[in-house]
């Protein structure tokens, strides 16, 4: 006669007790209510509102509820404080049905209602290359009759690009950046660059310059689109955000230093500011033949100067990374030189680069 064991490895009576209230994980459905809430900023849904009714008449804390729902507990507290009954009591359905009623009653943005300011804002992105924040400056500036009355601000037209109609347009690729969704910058690698002899430390740079109080104070960087090969030398000019490029054979210091010396002998130049990148080890070069001040950010803070380096985002949008530059002609080069110039800028009052310059040299102070 055989004798059972009284515990075989078949049996579950060692297992632990089941939780109604938990999704299982191997479970397709536990998956994809898994995935859902893990996207932040989507709406509640019908089944998870159902699952909060009936986890509040279990008398579980809003927090447990929220972290068997995989959400934030101001998600649950907000819910509540929206789409209770009047009778105190939460009931799924009708918590839904003011929920939905709620975005029907959502106002439609200003550009899905104006026909004649949407054109016109998808022209000029697309067009002329003007970011929103350029093309809210001259709506205000009242460039154009039709545009008596109107306004719209740059985050209306970045709503509309990436969240309302403009999102079946493909609008973002016309973008600074082209990215397909709003994102927070991110820090850049940090790079071990041989010393720079004879060097002045951006810390002695002189007030006037730091205050923009005058035209001739310019800052320098190298822009690059392939690892290896030809790229872009840039200078920007700190008081009217002028700039110059130049289309150069490589990132060495002796193309930089042509291109330098081209700018120096076309408009004047008193200062330049440059990060500690090997294209700007002849700079001494240029003290001694111009007369001429030079200054280094710090280490690893290219942000010092922040003006070239905003530049160079700009031009990605005409020249982004992986480009064979070999392609591009002197003349693209200028193309967009002179767009970059002709566009209005917020911190110029929207005037452009090249009118603020022609203003000067009206006045005399540019020759």
């Amino acid at each position: 006669m055989s004798t059972l064991h009284p515990n075989p490895p078949y049996s579950n009576i060692n297992a632990p007790p089941h939780d109604p209230f938990k999704t299982p994980v191997n479970c397709p459905l536990g998956q994809i209510q898994r995935g859902l809430a893990h996207m932040r900023g989507q709406p509640l849904t019908l089944y998870e509102r159902e699952k909060i009714e009936l986890h509040l008449r279990g008398r579980h804390s809003l927090r447990n509820i929220a972290k068997m729902l995989h959400r934030d507990h101001s998600v649950i507290v907000r819910e509540l404080q929206r789409n209770t009954c009047r009778d105190a009591t939460y009931r799924a359905v009708k918590a839904h049905e003011y929920a939905e009623k709620r975005k029907r009653k959502k106002r439609k943005c200003i550009l899905e209602n104006d026909e004649e300011l949407c054109r016109y804002v998808v022209k000029q992105l697309i067009d002329e290359q003007w970011s929103p924040k350029q093309i809210s400056g001259a709506i205000k500036k009242r460039l154009e009759p039709w545009m008596d009355g109107k306004g719209i601000s740059h985050e209306t037209m970045y709503q509309f690009i990436y969240e309302g109609q403009g999102r079946f347009l493909g609008l973002y690729q016309y973008l600074r950046r082209g990215r397909k969704k709003r994102q927070r910058r991110f820090s850049r690698k940090h790079r071990i660059n041989k010393p720079i002899s004879f060097i002045t430390p951006i810390q002695y740079r002189p007030m006037e310059i730091n205050e923009k109080r005058e035209f001739g104070h310019w800052e320098s960087d190298t822009t690059i689109c392939e690892h290896k090969g030809e790229a872009i030398s840039v200078q920007y000019e700190r008081l009217t955000q002028l700039c110059r490029l130049t289309k150069v054979i490589d990132k060495g210091a002796e193309s930089t230093e042509g291109a330098l010396r081209d700018l120096i002998e076309s408009l004047p130049v008193k200062s330049l500011t440059m990060d500690r990148g090997g294209e700007g080890a002849h700079h001494w070069k240029l003290r001694l033949d111009y007369g001429i001040d030079t200054y280094h950010c710090d280490p690893y803070c290219s942000w010092q100067k922040g003006g070239v380096e905003n530049l160079n985002g700009l031009i990605r949008q005409y020249l982004p990374r992986g480009i064979n530059l070999s392609h591009i002609s002197h003349h693209q080069i200028y193309v967009i030189q002179e767009k970059l110039n002709n566009r209005p800028r917020e911190s110029l009052g929207f005037e452009s680069p090249n009118g603020l310059l022609q203003k000067l040299r009206a006045s005399g102070v540019v020759h």
